[in-house]
């Protein structure tokens, strides 16, 4: 059994949203697909960008855990989630639909639709960006992620791929760029009070120089009133701990300052 859940203001797309689990393994714009999910872009009669992710089926024992409700399924979380973020004035996408089949009650495949966001970089391009680029992002950055933790909002996978981030071109008259970011993947998240531990560790994942990070860190821990020099601390020994572990599994994409 199918069931599709639409957002009221999207609900004129509802007959093309219906079409798309057919159409994903054919149709659509490849934006990302990996062993668990993939994720392609349509556009819509109206022009609207949809950006559509589809979620494996889950197997023994999730299956179970997601199918009579001890957990939500990934799938309805990020369907929820933008609706929270986007009333406390955190940026990301907005919801749009989701789609489920079940069968003999059991969790199938699902589909999180939502709009494209159109910002045009991710932060992996701090991987090899030089002080000039980072330093202003990483201040930025830092007021996005204090905003979002003072808001009782912590992404649990806050990681280059689900970073973007453009530049505003038209409110530049100080002579200031101004950057806007926008989190996705975000059917991990944890509502409630984030502490300074949890904060500075949820940085760890992020590529770039070292001193991209002491500059995130500084700006993120003066922003909340923290102890500038104990964040610091708290941060690198999480991003050694990470990237000590990544390294053991993993081929590094960037040049690690440990």
């Amino acid at each position: 059994m199918r069931t599709i859940e639409m957002n009221p203001k999207y609900e004129h797309l509802r007959s093309f949203i219906s079409q798309l689990p057919g159409r994903m393994d054919a149709e659509g714009t490849y934006l990302y697909g990996g062993r668990r999910n993939l994720i392609k872009m349509f556009e819509a009669p109206d022009g609207t960008r949809l950006n559509v992710k589809r979620y494996k089926k889950p197997v023994f024992p999730s299956n179970i855990i997601y199918s009579t409700g001890i957990r939500k399924p990934k799938g309805r979380r990020a369907f929820t989630y933008p609706s929270i973020l986007l009333a406390k004035g955190i940026q990301t996408p907005e919801a749009v639909a989701y789609i489920e089949d079940r069968h003999l009650g059991l969790l199938q495949h699902s589909w999180f639709i939502s709009i494209q966001c159109p910002y045009a970089h991710l932060l992996y391009e701090m991987g090899d960006a030089t002080e000039d680029v980072y330093a202003p992002i990483a201040k930025a950055l830092a007021a996005y992620a204090a905003h979002m933790h003072d808001n009782e909002v912590l992404h649990l996978d806050f990681s280059p791929g689900n970073i973007l981030w453009d530049v505003d071109h038209q409110n530049t008259a100080d002579g200031k760029q101004k950057y806007h970011f926008s989190i996705v993947d975000i059917n991990r998240m944890r509502f409630g009070a984030v502490s300074m531990e949890d904060g500075c560790r949820s940085f760890a994942r992020l590529w770039g120089p070292k001193h991209f990070i002491e500059l995130l860190v500084r700006e993120y821990a003066s922003l909340r009133k923290f102890d500038v020099e104990a964040a610091e601390r708290v941060t690198m020994a999480e991003r050694r701990r990470f990237w000590a572990h990544y390294q053991k599994k993993r081929e590094m994409e960037f040049k690690l300052e440990l």
